[in-house]
C-alpha cells in the first residue's frame, strides 16, 4: 500500500512537470522570436513578411524615462524595468516638431513630416531582427535627419525589414528630442545644460550595447549611420570620447558636424534661449526661475515662439542645434578634426549631386517647385544676400566671380545651376571632402561616395536633380519592393548600396569578401578617390569638387579675415569720406541751381549793347569787379572778362 502511494506520488510529480511544461509551451512557445527578455523586461515583436520571407520587429521599446515635467530640457534617465511584456507592435510617438506646412498635400515635402502622435513621450527606438534569429550578427544603427528640429524614426522611407531581409544584418533606429526640448540651453546649467537631444542618442546606444545580445546582434560591431543632421549626430559621436565605446563604425550621408550649421558656441545657445524665454514672458530673478518657467509653457507654445525668436543667419540656419559644452562636445567640430581628437576607425561617407535644391525653393529669390526656375543675373545677386545675408560685398563678389561661368556667360540656366552648387558646396560637399580628408591622414581607411541617381518616383521638379535626402530609400531598400514600381535599373543599385554599406558595417570596408562589380578604394588625401554611384556602372573618380571646396576652405576664409579686420581708423575714414562726399554732391546740387538762376536772370536783364554783365558776388575765385562769364553762364567766345557796372 505504501509502495502504490509512492507510485502515485511519483506520477503526480511528473504529470504536473509535463503540465508545467505545456503551460509554458503556450504562453512562450518554442522558437517564438517575437518574445525578448531585456534588462528592463520581456518584450513581444511581431512577424513581418518581406520579400517571401520574415523579419521580426520591435517597434516602440522604451529606454529612457520619459522626459516630461522637471525632466524637460534636462539629461535622459534610463528606462526603469517594467512587469509583464511590453508590446513592441507598433510605432510609438514621435517627438515635438513643427510640421512642414510650405507645399500642403505635396508628397515631396509630406514625406517627411512625422506620421505618428507628438508627444514628449518619445524616447523609443526599434529594432529589425533577420529570421531565423542570428547568432552575433552586425548591427546598423540609424539616426535620422531633419536639422535637429523635425524628424522620426517610424518614416516610411526608414523602414528597416528590407536591409535586415537581404544583408542579415540587424538594423536598429531610434527617436531623439527636437528643437527647443533636444538643445534648448543654459550652458552649466544641470536643469538645461544643452545637447540632450545628443545625450538622448547615445543613451539609446547604451540600451543596444546592453540589450542587442538577446536579439542575436554583437555589441562588437555596431555601425552608427544617418542622414543631413543624422549624419552630423553620428560625427559628433566620432568627436565625443563617452560616445567611443558604444559603436564600432560610421556613415555618415549628406552631412559632418564640421558643416556650417553643424554646432554653435554656448554664449551663442545662452543668447538664444534667454530671447525664447523673454519672449514668453520667463524672466525670472535667475535660471532656476527661468527654466521653471519653461518647463510650465504648452510644447506648441515652446515650438511657435522658438521659431519667432529666431535670427535668421543663411538659407540653412537653426536655432537650435548642437552646442559646445564642454561635456559631449570640449570644442567646435573643424577644430576637434584638425587636432586629431576623433575616435579612430573606418568611416564612410558622401554626398548627393544637387544638394542645394530642396534649400533654394524654400526661399531663394526666383525658385520654385513649379516652374525650371531660371533666374537671372539679379536674382542670382539677390540669392547670395539670402544664403550669406551677414557677408560684405567682397565676399559675395569673391563667390559670384568663382561660379560664373566666364566661356558661357549667357546660358540661361547658370545662375540657376551655380546657386545649386554654391549651396551645395558650402553646407554640405566641402565640409565632408574636408572630415574625411582629417581621417584619412590619421591612417583610417575612408571611403567616399558620390549619388547621381535622381529616383523615377520623386515628385520634386526635374530642374532640381538628385536632391538631399533621396539615396535615402536606396539605402533602405525600398526600391526591393515590386509593387512600388521602381525600375529594374533602381532595384539592382538598391542592391549594391544595401550590400556595400552592409559590408562595411561587417568589416570596415564596402567591398566585402565577395562583392560583386567595382571594388571601392579607399580615400586618401593624396588621390581622394571616390566612387560615384548611378544606375550605370559604378565609376572610380578623383577630386570631388577640388576646386571649389579649395575656394571655400582655404580662400573665403580670408576674404572673411579680411573684411573683418579693417581698423577702426581705416572704418572711420571710410564713414567721413562718405559723409563728405554727401557734402559736396549737396554742393554741387545748390551750385546748378544757383546758374539757373543766374541764367534766367541775365536773360531779363541783359543789355548787348552796354557789352556788361550783372555782378554777383559769387566767384570769389576772380579778382574783384571780374568774373568768368563763360563760367557763370555757360556762353562761349568772345570777351571772357565783364566791366564792373552798376
Amino acid at each position: 500500500m505504501m509502495h502504490t502511494n509512492g507510485m502515485w506520488s511519483h506520477t503526480k510529480i511528473i504529470m504536473c512537470f509535463l503540465l508545467f511544461c505545456m503551460f509554458v509551451k503556450k504562453v512562450f512557445p518554442a522558437g517564438d522570436d517575437t518574445i525578448i527578455a531585456t534588462k528592463n523586461g520581456m518584450v513581444k515583436g511581431i512577424h513581418l513578411p518581406v520579400l517571401g520571407g520574415t523579419v521580426t520587429a520591435f517597434l516602440g521599446i522604451p529606454f529612457a524615462t520619459p522626459p516630461v515635467g522637471r525632466l524637460r530640457f534636462k539629461k535622459p534617465e534610463p528606462q526603469k524595468e517594467w512587469e509583464g511584456t511590453w508590446s513592441a507592435t507598433k510605432y510609438a510617438n514621435s517627438c515635438f516638431q513643427l510640421l512642414d506646412n510650405t507645399f500642403p498635400g505635396f508628397e515631396g515635402s509630406e514625406m517627411w513630416n512625422p506620421n505618428t502622435k507628438l508627444s514628449e513621450d518619445c524616447l523609443y527606438l526599434n529594432i529589425w531582427v533577420p529570421s531565423p534569429k542570428p547568432k552575433n550578427a552586425s548591427v546598423m544603427v540609424w539616426i535620422y535627419g531633419g536639422g535637429f528640429y523635425s524628424g522620426t524614426s517610424s518614416l516610411s522611407v526608414y523602414d528597416g525589414k528590407f536591409l535586415a531581409r537581404v544583408e542579415r544584418v540587424i538594423v536598429v533606429s531610434m527617436n531623439y528630442r527636437l528643437g527647443p526640448f533636444g538643445f534648448l540651453a543654459l550652458p552649466g546649467n544641470e536643469d538645461a545644460p544643452g545637447n540632450v537631444g545628443l545625450f538622448d542618442q547615445r543613451l539609446a546606444l547604451q540600451w543596444i550595447h546592453d540589450n542587442i545580445g538577446a536579439f542575436g546582434g554583437n555589441s562588437k560591431s555596431v555601425t552608427l549611420f544617418g542622414e543631413s543632421a543624422g549624419a552630423g549626430s553620428v560625427s559628433f559621436h566620432l568627436l565625443s570620447p563617452q560616445s567611443y565605446p558604444l559603436f564600432t563604425r560610421a556613415i555618415m550621408q549628406s552631412g559632418s558636424g564640421n558643416a556650417p550649421w553643424g554646432a554653435i558656441l554656448s554664449s551663442e545657445a545662452r543668447k538664444r534661449t534667454l530671447d525664447l524665454a523673454e519672449l514668453l514672458h520667463c524672466t525670472g530673478k535667475n535660471e532656476t526661475e527661468i527654466i521653471f518657467c519653461l518647463q510650465n509653457k504648452e510644447p506648441q507654445e515652446l515650438l511657435e515662439k522658438g521659431g519667432a525668436a529666431f535670427t535668421y543667419t543663411g538659407l540653412i540656419s537653426l536655432q537650435f542645434c548642437p552646442i559646445v559644452d564642454g561635456d559631449f562636445l570640449a570644442d567646435m567640430p573643424e577644430i576637434l578634426l584638425k587636432n586629431g581628437h576623433f575616435k579612430q576607425t573606418q568611416i564612410l561617407l558622401g554626398v548627393n549631386k544637387d544638394e542645394g535644391t530642396t534649400f533654394l525653393v524654400y526661399g531663394a529669390p526666383g525658385f520654385s517647385k513649379d516652374n525650371d526656375s531660371v533666374i537671372n543675373e539679379t536674382e542670382f545677386q539677390a540669392g547670395l544676400k539670402v544664403v550669406f545675408p551677414k557677408l560684405n560685398e567682397m565676399g559675395l563678389e569673391s563667390i559670384a566671380f568663382h561660379y560664373t561661368d566666364w566661356e558661357d556667360e549667357k546660358n540661361i540656366f547658370n545662375y540657376r545651376d551655380a546657386m545649386d552648387d554654391i549651396v551645395g558646396d558650402y553646407y554640405f560637399a566641402c565640409p565632408a571632402v574636408e572630415f574625411i580628408k582629417q581621417f584619412a591622414l590619421a591612417g583610417n581607411n575612408a571611403f567616399f561616395y558620390f549619388f547621381e541617381h535622381r529616383s523615377s518616383k520623386l515628385a520634386w521638379p526635374e530642374w532640381m536633380g538628385v536632391p538631399h535626402g533621396y539615396e535615402i530609400e536606396f539605402v533602405f531598400g525600398l526600391p526591393l519592393e515590386r509593387r512600388v514600381n521602381y525600375t529594374k535599373a533602381e532595384e539592382a543599385l538598391s542592391r549594391s548600396i544595401l550590400k556595400y554599406w552592409a559590408n562595411f558595417a561587417k568589416t570596415g570596408t564596402p567591398n566585402g569578401n565577395q562583392i560583386n562589380g567595382t571594388r571601392w578604394p579607399v580615400f586618401t588625401t593624396t588621390e581622394q578617390n571616390y566612387l560615384a554611384l548611378s544606375i550605370n556602372a559604378a565609376k572610380i573618380q578623383t577630386k570631388l569638387r577640388a576646386q571649389m571646396c579649395r575656394f571655400w576652405n582655404i580662400l573665403f576664409p580670408k576674404f572673411l579675415e579680411m573684411a573683418e579686420n579693417i581698423d577702426e581708423a581705416e572704418q572711420e575714414w571710410k564713414a567721413g569720406f562718405l559723409r563728405w562726399n554727401n557734402y559736396m554732391m549737396d554742393w554741387k546740387n545748390q551750385f546748378n541751381d544757383y546758374t539757373m538762376a543766374v541764367r534766367l536772370m541775365v536773360e531779363t536783364f541783359w543789355e548787348p549793347d552796354n557789352q556788361v554783365c550783372l555782378f554777383f558776388e559769387s566767384a570769389p575765385h576772380l579778382p574783384a569787379g571780374q568774373h568768368d562769364c563763360d563760367q557763370l553762364f555757360g556762353t562761349e567766345g568772345g570777351s571772357t572778362m565783364c566791366t564792373e557796372a552798376w
